[in-house]
Formats: C-alpha cells, structure tokens, sequence
C-alpha cells in the first residue's frame, strides 16, 4: 500500500493516476477536501481508501504498514502572511509524518520547493547560502529542509526532499490564483475576457517543469531508494511571455495584454528562477525534461479533451 499525501491536489493526484499507470491501485489519498472543486482530481482514478488529513495522523499505527509515503500535502499559497497556519501544515505535520516512518522504515518522498531559493540572487544549488526565502511559505519548506539535513545520516530508509521549480500541466484548476499561466490565459480566453500579462513579463524568467516529468522523477527516485534533497525543474529559464505567445498558438485570433503587477505581489515575486539539477543528475537521473513548446501542447491537448 501507498500513501500519497495531498493526493487531490495537483502534483498528488499526477502521482495517484501515474501509480495506476504502473498498474498499482492499493493507494491511500490524505487530503482536505474543504475545496470540493479537488474532487475533478480523482476522477477515473483507483485507489483503496481516502482520509482527511487531520484524521491521517490520529490513525497512522492503525492501518496498514506502506511500503511508501509520498508526501505533497502542504498549504502552497505564496501569498498567505499566517506563519502560525504556515507551519503547522508544512513543518510540523511533515515532521510527525516522517517520525513515523522512521520509525516502520517507510521510504519518505516529500514536497519541498524552489521558493527557498527566493530572489536567487544566491543562486539555485542546493546549499544553505542559497536559502534566501521571500515568504513564509518558502520560510516554511526550509526549515523542514533544515531539519532532514540534521537528521538524515540518522535515518534508515530512504528520504529525499523535491524542490519543485514552475510546475504546470493537468490538475491544477483548483489552484485558482496559484495555478500556471498557461491554464489561466487559457481560461480568460475560454470566457471571453482579456488574456493578460504582468508588465516585464519578457524579462520574468522561470524554470517551468511539465507536472508528468516531475512524476517520473519522483518514481526513479522511489525505486532507486535514493537520499538527500535535490531540485526538479529543466535546468532552463524561460520567460512568461515565450509561455504566452505558446498559449496564443494554441488559440487562434488571441492576443496578450500587459498589466501592472499588483503592489502587494512586487516584493515577494520570484523574478527568475533557474534549477540547478546537478544532485538530481549525481543521484543517475538522466531522462530528458519537457521543453516549454512540448509541454504546452500536451496540456493544451489535455485541456481541450477535458473540454470535449
């Protein structure tokens, strides 16, 4: 049996119908279903049993022993200032779950992401004087970073962190303002409104990762029990704007528009961000990534057989 945390959210669920895939289904999904809309998720996907995440912790030495734990449940908004809320789900949550498994000797595959690296003007390697967070939702992921670094050599099965970069592809409607560009200006574009951009939107750079290869590494990692943190994304900045224009050739007659960046997002916005995937590569990953034009059109594909 596997666990997969978060498992109605965007990355989770990606994992859930991948296990299926592999043709595994003896699956838990933990998750906070207070935003129904999570469900679409799950649909067409087969898995054993379904638990709220606050029932999960309470009933952990009550079921079946998993042989792994994927966890990517968090709260992942950018933009929420409650540190209290922040890391109560995100470090001590994440702590109890790894205690446990621990414990049963469980391998451990968890959510970190590239907001710790922050303006990156440090860099994006996976060392500690690079870790220069720009809110308290990166703040949180380091420390629970911070901690598996401390204990790792402690540890007998394998643990590894997966600091996400730009993820977008299918699943990922629920996210509302935290979801990809891609999915957005496909959105103001289905319901007749202006497709829009954020002024400098040429300059913004980002390391955008298509969501099924961020599955496939997550998979080689599980079977090759590998250990440590390393980061996930394509190794290659592209802008926003490329992303808008590869949008508007999968829309006919659309155009961008620009707009001001909200004054509540300027100092807290990751301008670029590039992965360095040398730990990923050290750990015998080689597959190729996705580049932006490929990943694009598969979503779009996605999208419209979603629609039909």
């Amino acid at each position: 049996m596997i666990v997969v945390t978060g498992g109605a959210g965007f990355i989770g669920s990606n994992i859930v119908h991948g296990l299926n895939r592999r043709g595994e289904d003896n699956i838990v999904v933990v998750d906070d279903l207070t935003d129904g809309h999570k469900h679409r998720n799950l649909q067409l996907a087969n898995f054993t049993d379904f638990l709220d995440k606050d029932d999960f912790l309470e009933v952990l030495e009550q079921i079946e022993k998993p042989t792994a734990v994927f966890h990517q449940g968090a709260c992942s908004d950018t933009t929420e200032h409650n540190g209290r809320r922040m890391m109560a789900d995100n470090f001590d949550y994440s702590k109890t779950l790894l205690t446990y498994c621990a414990k049963h000797d469980i391998p451990f595959l968890y959510a970190s992401s590239a907001a710790i690296y922050g303006t990156g003007k440090q860099g994006f390697s996976i060392r500690s004087e690079c870790e220069r967070p720009l809110n308290v939702y990166g703040f949180s992921k380091m420390v629970f970073d911070k901690y598996v670094r401390h204990h790792l050599d402690k540890f007998s099965m394998p643990v590894v962190g997966l600091r996400y970069f730009n993820v977008y592809g299918p699943r990922e409607g629920h996210k509302g303002k935290m979801s990809s560009v891609v999915l957005k200006l496909y959105e103001q574009n289905r319901d007749g409104l202006p497709m829009t951009l954020f002024d400098g939107s040429d300059e913004f750079r980002r390391d955008f990762v298509y969501v099924d290869d961020v599955v496939d590494v997550n998979f080689y990692l599980l079977e090759n029990r590998s250990s440590g943190i390393v980061n996930v994304g394509t190794g290659e900045a592209r802008s926003f704007m490329e992303m808008g224009d590869l949008v508007c050739a999968q829309l006919p007659g659309a155009k961008l528009e620009t707009i001001p960046m909200p004054e509540s997002l300027v100092d807290q916005y990751q301008d670029y961000t590039c992965a360095d995937i040398s730990e990923l590569r050290d750990l015998g990953y080689t597959n190729s990534f996705s580049d932006l034009e490929t990943g694009v059109r598969n979503y779009f594909d996605w999208l419209k057989s979603e629609d039909a």
